[in-house]
């Protein structure tokens, strides 16, 4: 790192805290709790969108996905084929209930068709598995940052939290929103750049890359997960080439069904996510971003896999002077050893920006839900004023709390940190379960969701702690069992009627 690298650096973590402030003041959106966690729902289609795939891409998915075709091929790509269908179906499926009336979080829906005891109990799930997830991400973000910068590993975690912390705690969602469109023009050009650079250090240019990946099948994208497997000549044989193709993460059926039920859970369920189709002008607009991210995340993947392509090509002629193993080391060594003085800044920024644009979400959606399901439902009559004092203080708490756990973090194993990412990501799985029960069934009440919300939890555990079965099914799993079990808990213990479906009839929608 060089003066002018941590100039960029410092402007850039400087600019966006400035940018909230400024944010906040020209749109009063610290005046209402309509306005700290809705942005006034108007903002436009296009910066939602933005905002949506800024969200979900982190540091790891920016410096690991092209690791994946360096050290493999591009089938990492076929996960955003069950992306793309699934943004389809949440917006045909769950956003209408999100628009028939006003809410501030996903879990109030839950509220109203099975009462309050399972949107808390929705909530709590949320933002235990929401903060360690965030945390775990803030803390591996920072140990790429360490070793770049050259900075102790705390101070690299607080610089990051506090950065993002305030700017969500001034300016709210739209503050979030709007700096999520800064922060993917910094990461899109800091990749683009990359890749310019990439291509003039291999002789031959981008036509050597393709020759020479092509060859190598680099380029290959689909995977059936059955190459080398005889036709099964009996039950146990099918069924053992079947668990085999359940166990591998990138092939086409783990990306299409499995990463469907996955980002349906994600995006459909995750009040993370949910808020951004709030802060939409309308359904319809918010429907249009939801769709159009899946194919922007798709052609973000491609570029990031190519990238990576490229990057085993150079490392074929100019290998590294160290050993390097996992697919999140293959970039970070490239912007350290061959990236120019300044643009090492600008990707270093870049690392920053999607970092903070997943902890912002979190941090926003947290204060969000703790005031919106847990707090307001026991004090009905606080007046705006106390609850936004409120909120502004659950956005400070749950930054303190995620930096907390990145801190903590530094004495797990490797292990023990990816194991606490991957239970994270399937607990989406049960709420997207709880939501299909509602959508699905008018008769299941409250304890039979609750039934198959356990049954949900234990089956998923089992299936990700006692077998090889890759993350992409594992939401299939979780919210599969609490939409079987829960019916069938429905028939064996009839509860009588319920709340009113999620397909929100004439009279729930007046």
């Amino acid at each position: 790192m060089q003066p002018l690298d941590f100039g960029v650096l410092v402007l850039y973590i400087v600019g966006c805290t400035v940018l909230g402030a400024r944010i906040a003041a020209s749109s009063g959106a610290t005046k209402g709790l309509k306005g700290y966690f809705l942005g006034e729902s108007d903002i436009p289609a296009w910066a939602v969108m933005i905002s949506i795939v800024a969200t979900e891409t982190s540091a790891v998915t920016f410096l690991s996905v092209p690791g994946n075709a360096t050290r493999g091929d591009m089938t990492f790509l076929q996960l955003a084929f069950g992306y793309i269908v699934s943004r389809f179906a949440v917006t045909y499926l769950l956003l209408p209930a999100y628009f028939k009336k006003q809410i501030y979080t996903a879990y109030q829906v839950l509220e109203l068709r099975f009462g309050g005891a399972t949107q808390k109990a929705a909530a709590v799930l949320f933002l235990v598995t929401r903060t360690l997830a965030s945390g775990l991400r803030l803390f591996l973000a920072a140990i790429v940052l360490q070793k770049i910068t050259g900075w102790n590993l705390p101070f690299s975690i607080v610089v990051i939290g506090l950065s993002t912390l305030a700017y969500t705690y001034f300016g709210g969602i739209k503050a979030v929103v709007w700096i999520d469109v800064l922060q993917f023009a910094v990461y899109l050009v800091a990749a683009l750049v990359a890749m310019g650079i990439l291509i003039g250090e291999v002789p031959g240019g981008w036509s050597e890359i393709w020759s020479r990946g092509s060859a190598a099948h680099k380029f290959r994208v689909i995977n059936f997960g059955f190459d080398g497997v005889a036709w099964p000549q009996s039950l146990d044989q099918a069924a053992r080439a079947f668990y085999g193709m359940l166990c591998q993460t990138y092939t086409f059926w783990a990306g299409l069904i499995g990463g469907l039920v996955l980002d349906t859970a994600t995006h459909g369920a995750d009040q993370m996510m949910v808020q951004r189709y709030l802060t939409a002008r309308s359904e319809k607009s918010a429907g249009r971003a939801l769709i159009a991210s899946g194919f922007v995340i798709l052609v973000q993947f491609a570029l990031f896999l190519a990238l990576g392509v490229g990057l085993w090509v150079l490392y074929q002629d100019q290998p590294p002077s160290e050993k390097l193993t996992r697919p999140d080391q293959f970039f970070p060594y490239f912007i350290v050893h061959y990236m120019p003085m300044g643009v090492r800044g600008l990707v270093i920024a870049a690392v920053f920006s999607v970092t903070m644009s997943t902890v912002s979400g979190a941090l926003s959606a947290s204060a969000s839900s703790t005031v919106n399901d847990l707090y307001r439902p026991l004090f009905p009559k606080t007046d705006e004023k106390h609850l936004m004092a409120i909120s502004k203080g659950m956005t400070a708490f749950w930054g303190f709390v995620q930096m907390g756990v990145a801190l903590a973090a530094e004495g797990l194993s490797g292990s023990v940190v990816d194991n606490a990412l991957s239970v994270a990501s399937f607990v989406t799985g049960l709420l997207l379960g709880l939501f299909l029960l509602g959508l699905w069934t008018k008769d299941v009440g409250q304890r039979s969701a609750f039934v198959g919300l356990i049954a949900g939890t234990a089956a998923v555990t089992a299936v990700k702690f006692l077998t090889g079965v890759a993350y992409p099914w594992y939401a299939i799993v979780g919210s599969g069992t609490v939409v079987v079990v829960g019916w069938l808990a429905s028939r064996a213990m009839p509860e009588g009627s319920s709340g009113p479906d999620l397909r929100y009839d004439e009279a729930r929608s007046g």
